[in-house]
């Protein structure tokens, strides 16, 4: 009996390009197997995670291929389903949920010692 081998899908997926300190992403359609830099099969868009001077990081996206690849079925990996979901294309992933309720309890504990500081250094100065 023939030996099948791993099955080989089309995904939407990160491609890194950049450099170790600049980092920059395409969104691009791949098969499941291929490595990040292989040659996409369709540029979907892009992704740049370092916030520029407004604090933003820039997104493009072409949202009717995107649209009509999902259609087809076409796989999504986790920080591709991330984005679209904090872009409304897709219902927000429950990971963004957890960031964020982390977010809010790290800044909660550094606002909390902050107030504790200048709570105990006003106490010495009186």
């Amino acid at each position: 009996m023939p030996r099948v081998g791993p099955k080989v899908f089309q995904i939407i997926k990160f491609a890194y390009h950049g450099c170790t300190n600049r980092q920059f992403f395409h969104i691009v359609l791949l098969d499941n197997k291929s490595p990040l830099n292989a040659t996409p099969y369709e540029q979907l868009g892009t992704f740049d995670p370092l916030p520029n001077i407004y604090n933003e990081k820039l997104v493009s996206l072409d949202v009717e291929r995107i649209k009509y690849h999902i259609a087809q079925g076409v796989a999504l990996s986790r920080p591709v389903e991330k984005l679209l979901g904090l872009a409304g294309l897709l219902p927000v992933h429950p990971m963004s949920y957890i960031t964020a309720k982390r977010n809010r309890k790290k800044l909660q504990a550094e606002a909390a010692a902050q107030s504790e500081d200048k709570n105990s250094d006003h106490d010495e100065q009186s």
